[in-house]
């Protein structure tokens, strides 16, 4: 089955990262919820994709949206950070414009990633899989705790919650990858990787390698990204949409990845991928890339009242 993933739930509909909008992601029907963790000052994993709070969808105790980005999540407690409210967009920011289908979700918090496994185990029936991102920052490494440390935050809560099956890691820093196969090798992975200027995360050409790479060298790879991230020992490379061609993709099956982008919304750019044969698509609108893969004939996902 076309592997239709919610980016952050689906914050093209619902608040992202968020309870409410997971399982309402897990309603609509996708493959895999994908979200993003930090780690709180107490050691607590959470459920974020900016390491510091984001004006633009946080308000503090009194309601009042923060004026400026919040104290990083790993300054914070996990009581502390149950004080935000991340449920509603700032109205006139480009956020709001960016969804403004996103339907507000008031008193939501940022929750824990083990609450979000929970959820999910519950209510997915072993159906939906849950792609979590590790936020790590190789050039700005105070924002978060390292990969080995992260990583073991990480397998406890997926021990302690029994979701081992349902978990795949993403990662564009890719020390996290070497540390899950070392610590969880029974969880397969995702290379994460950005070429668009301002943004390249790889670098073909640098004269020294990328920090994002985990100690990899593309010039030993004669600057063939998906010979590097086969190289990793990830099972799937997960590229900036704007980055693939038909023939990367008949390149990267060729070595046995598979192909799933991030972040395609636009219907004619989800045509033109699929065109490219890609194994699955990650968007903030699963409710469009749904209808478009139904009208196709393909497959989609049962939603939970379906499930025997």
């Amino acid at each position: 089955m076309f592997d239709l993933q919610g980016h952050r739930g689906a914050r093209g509909l619902w608040p992202e990262n968020t309870l409410a909008g997971f399982a309402r992601a897990m309603e609509l029907g996708v493959c895999a919820l994908e979200l993003d963790c930090g780690v709180t000052r107490d050691g607590v994993v959470v459920v974020s994709h900016d390491p510091e709070l984001n004006p633009d969808c946080t308000r503090d105790a009194r309601g009042c949206f923060l004026a400026t980005a919040g104290p990083p999540i790993f300054a914070l407690t996990y009581a502390q950070l149950q004080s935000y409210d991340v449920g509603r967009i700032r109205p006139g920011s480009a956020y709001a414009a960016q969804f403004p289908q996103q339907q507000p979700v008031d008193g939501e918090r940022i929750p824990r990633l083990a609450d979000v496994l929970t959820l999910v185990h519950t209510r997915g029936r072993g159906r939906v899989r849950v792609a979590i991102e590790v936020k790590t920052f190789p050039e700005q490494p105070q924002l978060t705790l390292a990969p080995d440390p992260f990583v073991q935050a990480l397998r406890l809560d997926v021990e302690r919650t029994g979701s081992a099956a349902l978990v795949v890691v993403l990662a564009f820093d890719w020390r996290v990858l070497s540390a899950v196969q070392r610590l969880m090798p029974q969880l397969p992975t995702a290379a994460l990787t950005d070429q668009q200027p301002g943004e390249d995360t790889v670098r073909i050409g640098s004269p020294h390698p990328s920090p994002w790479l985990g100690g990899l060298d593309p010039a030993h790879f004669d600057g063939s990204i998906e010979r590097l991230v086969k190289a990793t020992g990830a099972g799937t490379w997960g590229p900036d949409y704007l980055d693939l061609d038909a023939q990367r993709v008949e390149q990267a099956h060729a070595l046995g990845l598979r192909v799933v982008p991030w972040t395609v919304n636009d219907p004619a750019d989800m045509e033109r991928l699929l065109a490219f044969n890609v194994d699955g698509m990650i968007t903030d609108r699963p409710d469009v890339l749904r209808a478009l893969l139904e009208h196709r004939g393909m497959a989609v996902p049962p939603r939970p009242r379906e499930r025997s």
